[in-house]
């Protein structure tokens, strides 16, 4: 009897917070179609063979915490060009779960320009402002 040659496993475990916003940052996330905008966006998620964690927003931008299939996505979201993705560790999960969860009551004291601004320098990511969403406010 031969021995069988053993192949290695692919072990992951990547979680990842994506900031997004409908083109022009229009608010038409409106607070009457939020849950089933977010439950349709879960169900892509899940069918791309991803763990969608939580998702929510304001009428103008949405938070997704994702656990990640190593495959990632295929395409793009089509919403606007661009999006932010952070990436998490398992510790850190009940901290990013709150602030997503917290959304609403999170944006009467900062407005999206200032989250996002704050992200990019909380992960000390490099930018061009003419790369950056377009901001409303």
């Amino acid at each position: 009897m031969t021995e069988e040659k053993m192949k290695p496993g692919v072990f992951t475990q990547m979680y990842i917070h994506l900031v997004f916003s409908p083109k022009y940052r229009e608010r038409l996330i409106r607070k009457e179609i939020q849950s089933e905008v977010f439950s349709y966006i879960s169900g892509i998620i899940t069918n791309r063979k991803h763990k969608s964690i939580i998702i929510n927003g304001m009428p103008d931008h949405i938070h997704i915490l994702v656990g990640a299939n190593p495959n990632w996505f295929k395409g793009k979201f089509h919403w606007q060009d661009g999006y932010g993705a952070f990436s998490y560790g398992k510790s850190q999960l009940e901290t990013i779960y709150n602030y997503i969860a917290n959304q609403e009551a999170h944006h009467k004291k900062r407005n999206f320009r200032e989250e996002y601004m704050a992200l990019l320098k909380k992960f000390d990511i490099k930018y061009d402002d003419k790369y950056l969403f377009e901001f409303f406010e």
